[in-house]
């Protein structure tokens, strides 16, 4: 037997009872595959027309104030502290309300970008393994794997002593970090020597010769730019590698990744590398963890509301007066917001017409609010007196 959605609705004229085509597919599926019985079948159908009936919202609910006060109350209630990840003062992340307001601000670039680094097996079984991806993906300035730098004042060169431990534990090699900074030092005499790298300096100033060699100490030699903090992480059955720093597209490059899960705490970047939806799952995601981690869930429907409006256009917007706010219809509704001077001027030099159809502008003029009761508009009929109308007929034939 097939479950088939049934036809019209039930209760309430305004919501739809039965399930869409596709789900009622769905649940045959799985009945078939479970090898469910009738009566488990018609259960199964039955549960979830009910939570699909409740899911629903009558028309004229004020889903987006509801929204914005269940959210707001609680932001309230939030502190202006961030955490650490398992005690590592190098890994730590903003939350509670600094984080809620990177979410909503949309801002390219956050207090503390940071990464989850799912990977593939057999390298998410055990420490070490999860260790030596974690190395290969952290940046590493030459600094790190030096032995020794000594400065030559007499031939103003410098020569640069490389630990070999620390470039096999970086998967790097000698013949990589000459390159890097033959490629890197321009105006500079670069060669091998046995042991190290020589760097010669054609100007005899001993200032700017200093200068170098603070540059090379901080310059980039391995690893993925912007990652500049590792740190492998036990989650259930498997490793995976907590980063400070961001770069979602370098890293789901790397073979031992796993690039189906890997995801970014950067809204933007996540927009840019993966598409509008995987930019609303993360924002989702985010006000999600700062509610429950301060103790405060909101219902999930409330977030998700949020998360489509900063998305729904395909193109991420910020809730500021520079993003969702400025692209409203309503020149009230703008006004209401900030710089209301400015967005009433604009309107009036191109003779913007309001319609008043929102909640803000018809609180402004103090009218009845298109919400609730206040949504439908009752249109009469006035019924003519017939013995007035004969009566007019008869006027005109006389005149």
């Amino acid at each position: 037997m097939l479950i088939m959605p049934k036809s019209g609705s039930q209760n309430n004229g305004w919501l739809e009872k039965d399930l869409p085509g596709e789900l009622a597919a769905d649940i045959n599926k799985l009945a078939k595959e479970k090898k469910l019985s009738e009566a488990q079948k018609n259960k199964l159908m039955e549960e979830l027309s009910d939570r699909y009936s409740n899911s629903q919202v009558t028309p004229g609910d004020a889903v987006g104030i509801i929204t914005a006060q269940s959210l707001g109350e609680p932001g309230t209630q939030m502190t202006m502290r961030t955490h650490h990840f398992v005690g590592v003062a190098e890994l730590n992340v903003t939350l509670g309300l600094p984080r809620i307001i990177e979410v909503l601000d949309l801002r390219k670039e956050p207090k503390t970008p940071s990464m989850l680094i799912y990977l593939k097996s057999p390298h998410n079984q055990s420490r070490e393994a999860a260790d030596k991806i974690a190395n290969k993906i952290r940046q590493v300035v030459l600094g790190e794997l030096k032995k020794e730098i000594l400065m030559n004042i007499s031939d103003y060169s410098i020569f640069i002593k490389l630990d070999r431990e620390e470039l096999t534990m970086h998967h790097v090699s000698f013949d990589d970090i000459f390159n890097i900074l033959l490629k890197q030092l321009h105006g500079y005499v670069v060669e091998k020597q046995e042991g190290g790298i020589v760097i010669k300096q054609k100007e005899k100033e001993i200032k700017k010769l200093y200068k170098l060699k603070e540059k090379i100490k901080e310059m980039p030699v391995a690893g993925i730019k912007e990652i500049s903090h590792t740190l492998p992480i036990r989650r259930g059955e498997e490793w995976l590698i907590q980063t400070f720093g961001s770069n979602l597209k370098s890293v789901m490059m790397v073979d031992e990744v796993d690039e189906t899960r890997t995801i970014t705490n950067n809204i933007v970047e996540a927009g840019q590398v993966l598409g509008i939806e995987a930019a609303r799952q993360v924002i989702i995601d985010e006000i999600t963890k700062v509610l429950e981690e301060q103790g405060m869930p909101v219902d999930h429907r409330h977030v998700m509301l949020i998360a489509d409006i900063m998305s729904q256009t395909g193109e991420l917007r910020s809730i500021t007066r520079h993003g969702i706010t400025s692209q409203k219809s309503s020149v009230l509704a703008r006004a209401s917001f900030e710089i209301p001077l400015k967005h009433l001027i604009d309107a009036s030099v191109v003779g913007e017409t309001d319609q008043l159809r929102s909640v803000v502008e018809n609180i402004m003029i103090n009218q009845a609010v298109p919400v609730g009761t206040g949504l439908p508009g009752l249109i009469v009929k006035m019924k003519e007196d017939s013995a007035a109308v004969e009566k007019g007929k008869k006027g005109k034939k006389n005149d």
